[in-house]
């Protein structure tokens, strides 16, 4: 179920980005066939290869999609357009989240039968979208959240913050292995909160529809 789900969040994710890109003027997505949900189309061999491995053994790990191409001289207002794009993945995991957990609201508001499979798959969804959501906001290169940091932040700002991005991958494996290395799960302080806070709000909007 979660690699099922993974599937269905990176090709959503990702066409995200693509469909954003090219609502703002550029088509440099649409044109490499990346405006699609083929999970075909989206998801990277060495990304879906290492959360394969990181399910079976039990060891920390993530997966990711293939990025999505865009030219920035193509989008229209600039360095927001970049960060709008950037944000275009991790809102349409909130969308999804949101619409999965509707749905349970409305399968069990109505007697419906579901079989266990179906409702576990369902509120897998719902947690993995809150957790990809969450994570890729963080402002880490190559992370979404590092495009929306860097397209909104003011220039004199940004234009330092923006060369830290070379530091991204590295700092990325320091949080993801930091337990072992440290006893420290670094990862899940900065991620626990705003994930469990993300996951009350998407279940108290599902719950008021």
């Amino acid at each position: 179920m979660l690699i099922a789900g993974f599937i269905v969040a990176i090709s959503i994710h990702e066409f995200s980005h693509a469909l954003a890109a090219r609502s703002l003027g550029d088509p440099t997505a649409q044109q490499a066939g990346r405006l699609t949900l083929n999970p075909l189309r989206h998801l990277d061999p060495f990304g879906s290869l290492l959360l394969l491995l990181a399910l079976f053994s039990g060891a920390p790990g993530i997966g990711w999609g293939r990025p999505v191409p865009v030219d920035p001289r193509n989008l229209r207002y600039g360095r927001v357009g970049m960060a709008l794009v950037a944000a275009a993945g991790p809102f349409s995991n909130i969308v999804l989240a949101l619409l999965a957990a509707i749905a349970i609201r409305l399968l069990t508001g109505n007697s419906a039968a579901l079989p266990a499979l179906g409702m576990d798959f369902i509120v897998t969804l719902i947690l993995l979208n809150v957790g990809l959501c969450v994570f890729n906001l963080l402002p880490v290169a190559p992370l979404d959240g590092f495009g929306v940091a860097v397209g909104l932040l003011p220039w004199r700002l940004a234009q330092p913050f923006s060369r830290l991005g070379q530091y991204g991958p590295g700092i990325l494996l320091i949080l993801l292995f930091s337990q072992s290395i440290i006893r420290i799960d670094l990862l899940g302080l900065l991620l626990g909160p705003p994930r469990r806070a993300l996951l009350a709000l998407v279940l108290r909007l599902a719950g008021s529809v």
